[in-house]
């Protein structure tokens, strides 16, 4: 059967698919076929919202032309038939103008790392073309869909909010402590409390949007007809009738029904799931209607879910509200569903279909009785939604020929009431790990019960009702004793195997209870108003806030820095707070990531083949099903590395696993094919068989079987007999931390490029690490260092786990190029990323602490034991690390730690953000914690009292100096408010019992330098041009950190030009060699000086022409230093003096200095449910002089910003303060900076939620 042609527009231009693949999605055709690389690949599922554009089209059903939101990653292109699709390329650019959409953002500081800046910029876009005017709720409720691990939101937020009508601010009317006009003013430095002036922003007009393509809307009237897309393995039909989908389900039985593609999506790209008959209900009237019928609302099962999110608010505002129960119950499921990218497509009809067993809607349709109705040829029955509509896992009881045709949601009926619960690992677009839809009916004018429902989702392998429950309450009366007989039934009827999958069996059997309990306590709240009888129980005040759902309070922050000196020249950049120099390009998408480079003529696909055993030897590999895909050229594995398969920071790991594998995610080989997609069919297809052997999961496995990397590492200092036995208090225990996801927004990627001529190769990595890229590199291909050029423009986020870890696809995706003689590129999909490449080390530490009466710690010793996984990697300097930070602020005179490093089958455990800073600082406040608890004392005064002071030493000797921490403390005290917060917080949790309130300061001391000494260098390389411009190189990696930026201020001042005469085009190994990674807080540090130095170079070479003409310009003093055959031209380098720890005489300075904060955070706690938000946060952050105010701010707010997983974002107040003694600084002579704003890997703690 003859293909039709796909007709849609992008951008405003046409655009005619002859050979529409159903397996294509929008947002590969998008950067493979129309070159539109501003779309990013974040997570492939429709999560992070990095893909995300605007969708329009005429919608029939509404008679109106309508916007929204989608991900691209999701939508198949065959689903866009006369559909337009706007990106964030044709909103606005640098070239032209840009958006004020984009302006803001740049402008704001709300773009880091920029990967995931286009697809914030399209959901805000379309909120724009919606809602010209929008309010500060419906600003972050646009962003529900989409994640930034770099800013913490509140840049975001900040810039984004001047488009609200309620946004402005408060003018120091309102009544938030935090606003820059309540700030007590330091006469010592003067603050600023802006990072950016709105009154710059260009306004928004919103007449000046691109038109909705006028063909598309001359086509509103023509009638549909059916549309059939042939694609290698799929076939995808558009149904314009009933009939003809009754007709194509009849003939076709099996055919996925598919809408939205939320779901089907998935399976087929994670699950490798094959459904070769697609049918599209979207264009039919009765799929789309929605009818108030006299017993409820139905909407037809197309029906996307935020139509049914707005026609129930409608009902809600115009009914009475005895019947709008059931109503409020759905909205609050649908309030966490998904981002809108999601809800906009996503149909009601297949959330219930999908029957997924932790549905957040399908308990609340079940619990309220929804009626449904399912048609298939010649035949139509209505069903109630109850336990035997779901007969066992994704089953229904539709047969194969039958679909949807609606479902009718019911009016709530007088002495009815109804809740639905969620409880998921974060608030926002996350799976349920239980959920319920409740209801009671009580006979008239009683607190007698008729009916009950009690409905869960994550319970079984299927949506359930506690039947036998439910059953037993007909006839009882409200009240304590029906609220212990309910919780004990469920108790039994609810039961969980221990290794139920989802784990967490005892919290969530726990949650079942907890839900019933709020709703019994809801409905008391609510019948209480109705004043029933006596057999009805009364509502205990003290009770009432479990009853009150989650809510997200509006943002409010305010930042304070140090303004720059006066008389500083305006084109003296230092100091100010200059925005990202790329923010624009990353805002309009055209910053370009590794993946966005266009694909070379002959590129080939690589795809990784990995073990599915955490430890076994490899008896056979079976490809002969991969040389059946079309477009397979080859496979690659141990056998074709022509150099050395060994490789590692310690050479303990190889390129491909040979005979055996020690982890599952281990490599093993690889496939090459002609496209990304029929790489990943290929590499299903190679099949490996196994002989398992006994693996070592755990710390405590490691511990039991004595398996561990290396020898015991060890710093101690004074006399530990001593002084427990002179401590009038010992406590011991245990702490277990554990590990985090990098979650870079960029997964790996590498394009290796073979050039010919003598081993030559160009690579294009997203990686911190140019120098360890290019060594494995050569070492794998067997050639030396010097043909092997590694380039990095940018990468997409970094956080420590591209410092190492990157090298498993560079090396992988070099050996193919070098095979085959063709550029090869390979992006990881999400799922392989997190699958291989480790992450933050979990811990388990046991701990020993003496104290005094007082709360003074006169001893301390500490086992550290880390899960290092199957490779050493950088494990012993993380544990290094976390012995350096195990006393954090505080003067121990006796002390001991240790740390072991567990060998086990994980993949290798690597750098991350503090690199095992946090991890010794989070367990040396656990036990200061306990310290407190058994005194009796306020936990700040027994911190405060233990505090180091200026010229301590150190447990590893080393002397403080410049030691500003207890400033810092004391005006975080007095800007947190903290003592007159204490006491209403007291206040609270005494009228409160099933919500509490904490509040809890926390010092911080971080070391700064690498612990490796001989790593605390850095080179730079300058060319001056006769026109005056000056290139920069250096090696330091621009991920979102603003390195770049500040590198420019750095020579901007050095040689006293402008900025805009500075650029840096990107970091590679032919232009500084030997660099060190990007990481550990110390690359502005540094590169600065490595630059500085280069720059003074430059200025000793010019200055005899600066004499000859002192008035003459820049410009004229290149161009006589030309003329005078001059090198223009100049290198720097830099290392960091007197280095060098002895771990066995506890000796020598592993740091250069140390830079200090405090943080003190409100946190509530829901202790029904674990629920969690921040309240506020304050935090005392002495960087010395900053380079970049804004992007030093952007750096520290994202440690509190991060705790927006817990449901807040309202981070409270931000202060930087100036250095307050004399310190160390690596660019004295420029006057420039302390500590310049940290880079590497530092500072972003999701776990460290204080």
């Amino acid at each position: 059967m003859t293909a039709d042609e796909l007709v849609f527009f992008v951008n405003g231009k046409k655009v005619v698919e002859k050979n529409a693949d159903p397996e294509t999605t929008l947002l590969a055709y998008l950067r493979r076929k129309l070159q539109l690389s501003g779309t990013k690949l974040g997570c492939g599922e429709g999560g992070c919202g990095a893909c995300t554009v605007m969708l329009s089209k005429y919608d029939r059903f509404q008679n109106k032309i309508v916007h929204f939101s989608a991900n691209a990653c999701l939508a198949p292109i065959c689903s866009l038939h006369h559909v337009a699709v706007t990106t964030v390329e044709g909103i606005g650019s640098t070239k032209s103008r840009l958006h004020p959409v984009q302006e803001r953002i740049s402008k704001s500081h709300g773009s880091q790392c920029g990967f995931c800046t286009p697809g914030i910029v399209m959901s805000m876009y379309t909120l724009l073309r919606n809602q010209p005017e929008p309010t500060i709720e419906e600003i972050e409720n646009a962003f529900q869909g989409n994640l930034c691990r770099c800013t913490g939101y509140r840049a975001i937020l900040q810039g984004f909010r001047t488009f609200a009508r309620d946004g402005g601010c408060c003018g120091g009317s309102g009544d938030n402590p935090n606003c820059c006009m309540n700030q007590k003013k330091d006469s010592k430095v003067t603050l600023l409390p802006s990072l950016f002036n709105p009154e710059e922003f260009m306004p928004l007009d919103p007449t000046q949007e691109p038109i909705f393509p006028p063909e598309l809307l001359r086509l509103k009237d023509v009638p549909r007809k059916q549309l059939r897309f042939e694609g290698e393995r799929v076939t995808w039909i558009q149904a314009s009738t009933l009939k003809e989908l009754l007709d194509l389900k009849a003939q076709y039985p099996e055919a996925k029904l598919v809408v939205g593609n939320t779901e089907i999506g998935i399976e087929m790209k994670f699950k490798n799931k094959l459904f070769p008959m697609i049918v599209c209900p979207a264009w039919i009237p009765e799929l789309n209607a929605v009818e108030h019928g006299p017993e409820g609302i139905s909407f037809g099962a197309s029906c996307p879910l935020s139509s049914v999110e707005k026609t129930l608010h409608e009902a809600i505002d115009n009914l009475p509200a005895y019947k709008t129960e059931v109503f409020k119950g759905v909205l609050e499921q649908l309030r966490w569903f998904a981002g809108m990218q999601v809800k906009s497509v996503a149909s009601i009809g297949g959330n219930i279909i999908t029957a997924s067993p932790i549905s957040d809607l399908n308990p609340v349709f079940m619990a309220s009785g929804a009626k449904l109705t399912i048609v298939s040829t010649g035949t139509k029955r209505m069903v109630r939604m109850d336990h035997t509509f779901f007969p066992g896992y994704r089953k229904t009881l539709l047969a194969p020929e039958e679909i949807l045709l609606s479902i009718e949601i019911p009016y709530s009926r007088e002495g009815e009431y109804f809740s639905a619960f969620k409880q998921a690992s974060r608030r926002e677009d996350d799976i349920a790990k239980v959920t319920c839809g409740m209801r009671v009916l009580f006979q008239p004018e009683t607190a007698q019960v008729k009916e009950l429902a009690l409905c869960y989702g994550g319970m079984a392998d299927r949506t359930i009702s506690a039947l036998k429950t439910m059953r037993k309450q007909t006839a009882r009366f409200w009240n304590k004793e029906l609220l212990q007989d309910v919780c004990a039934g469920l108790v039994e009827e609810l039961y969980l195997s221990p290794d139920a999958p989802g784990g967490m069996v005892e919290f969530r059997r726990t949650l079942t209870l907890s839900f019933f309990f709020k709703f019994y306590l809801t409905v008391l709240q609510k019948l209480g108003k109705g004043n029933l009888e006596n057999n009805c129980a009364k509502l205990d005040p003290t009770d009432a806030s479990a009853t009150s759902l989650f809510q997200k309070d509006p943002p409010a922050n305010v930042q304070f820095f140090q303004e720059v000196p006066e008389g500083q020249s305006e084109e003296d950049m230092v100091g100010r707070p200059l925005p990202h120099l790329a923010a624009a390009m990353q805002a309009s998408g055209e910053a370009v990531y590794c993946d966005d480079i266009p694909r070379y003529e002959n590129e080939l696909s690589l795809r990784l083949v990995t073990s599915t055993k955490a430890h076994a030897k490899i008896t056979c590999i079976d490809i002969s099903e991969a040389q059946k895909v079309p477009g397979f050229v080859c496979f690659i594995s141990a056998e074709d590395v022509p150099g050395s398969n060994k490789t590692g920071i310690f050479n303990d790991e190889t390129v491909f696993a040979k005979d055996e594998v020690t982890c599952v995610g281990h490599i093993i080989g690889a496939v090459v094919t002609d496209t990304p997609e029929h790489a990943q069919r290929a590499a299903q297809g190679v099949k490996i068989t196994y002989e398992e052997l006994p693996a070592i999961i755990t710390i405590e496995d490691a511990i039991k079987n004595n398996s561990f990397h290396g020898s015991e590492l060890k710093i101690g200092k004074g006399d530990l007999m001593k002084g427990f036995s002179e401590a009038d208090n010992i406590v011991s225990g245990e702490v277990h931390i554990g590990g985090q996801e990098h979650f870079y927004l960029e997964t790996h990627c590498t394009i290796a490029v073979p050039k010919g001529e003598q081993g030559e190769m160009e690579l294009f990595v997203s990686t911190q690490n140019t120098m360890k890229t290019q060594s494995f590199v050569a070492n794998m291909l067997g050639v030396p260092a010097n043909r092997i050029l590694v380039r990095v423009k940018r990468i997409g986020g970094g956080f420590g786990g591209k410092e190492t870890r990157s090298t498993v696809v560079s090396t992988a995706v070099a050996l193919a190029a070098h095979k085959t003689g063709r550029p090869v590129r390979c992006m990881l999909d999400r799922d392989e990323d997190m699958l291989i490449t480790g992450g933050r080390h979990p811990f388990l530490a046991k701990y020993k602490v003496g104290f005094m009466k007082d709360g003074k710690v006169v001893a301390l010793k500490v086992e550290h034991y880390s899960n290092a996984g199957n490779t050493l990697d950088l494990s012993q300097s993380i544990m290094e690390r976390a012995l350096f930070h195990m006393d954090n602020c505080y003067k121990i005179p006796n002390i001991l730690g240790t740390g072991r490093l567990c060998k086990t089958n994980l993949p290798s455990n690597t750098a991350f953000r503090g690199f095992g800073g946090p991890q010794g600082m989070l367990i040396a406040e656990y036990w200061m914690s306990e310290v407190a608890l058994t005194c009796g004392l306020p936990a700040e005064e027994v911190r405060r009292k233990n505090l180091y002071k200026e010229g301590d030493l150190t447990h590893f000797n080393q002397k403080l100096e410049a030691f500003t921490l207890s400033r810092c403390w004391d005006e975080c005290l007095a800007s947190s408010q903290y003592h007159a917060r204490r006491s209403e917080i007291d206040k609270f949790n005494e009228e409160n019992c099933w919500k509490k309130r904490g509040l809890c300061i926390i010092p911080t001391k971080f070391g700064i330098s690498f612990s490796i000494p001989f790593l605390n260098q850095a080179g730079a390389l300058i060319h001056v041009y006769t026109d005056g411009s000056v290139l920069l190189a250096h090696g330091g990696m621009e991920m979102g950190q603003g390195l770049h930026t500040k590198m420019i201020q750095v020579a901007s001042r050095a040689l006293k030009i402008p900025i805009s005469k500075i650029y840096i085009s990107e970091t590679s190994t032919n232009t500084v060699p030997n660099t060190s990674p990007t990481a550990a807080s110390v690359s502005s540090d540094l590169n600065g000086q490595a630059i500085y130095e280069a720059c003074q170079t430059i200025l000793k070479r010019l200055e005899p022409f600066k004499k000859k003409n002192p008035t003459g310009t820049w410009e004229e003093w290149v161009s006589a230093a030309y003329l005078d055959a001059v090198s223009l031209s100049a290198t720097g380098f830099y290392k960091t003096p007197n280095l060098g720890y002895s771990f066995e005489t506890n000796s020598g300075n592993p740091f250069h200095y140390f830079s200090y904060g405090v943080a003190c955070s409100e946190v509530e706690i829901d202790c029904l449910t674990g629920d969690h938000k921040n309240l506020r946060t304050d935090i005392v952050m002495d960087v010395g002089s900053s380079l970049n105010p804004a992007i030093d701010i952007g750096q520290e707010v994202n440690v509190s910003g991060m705790l927006e997983n817990t449901g807040a974002k309202d981070m409270g107040s931000i202060k930087r303060t100036k250095g307050m003694a004399r310190r160390k600084s690596l660019l004295e002579n420029m006057r420039v900076l302390g500590r310049i704003g940290g880079t590497g890997d530092r500072g972003r703690h999701r776990e460290l939620e204080y």
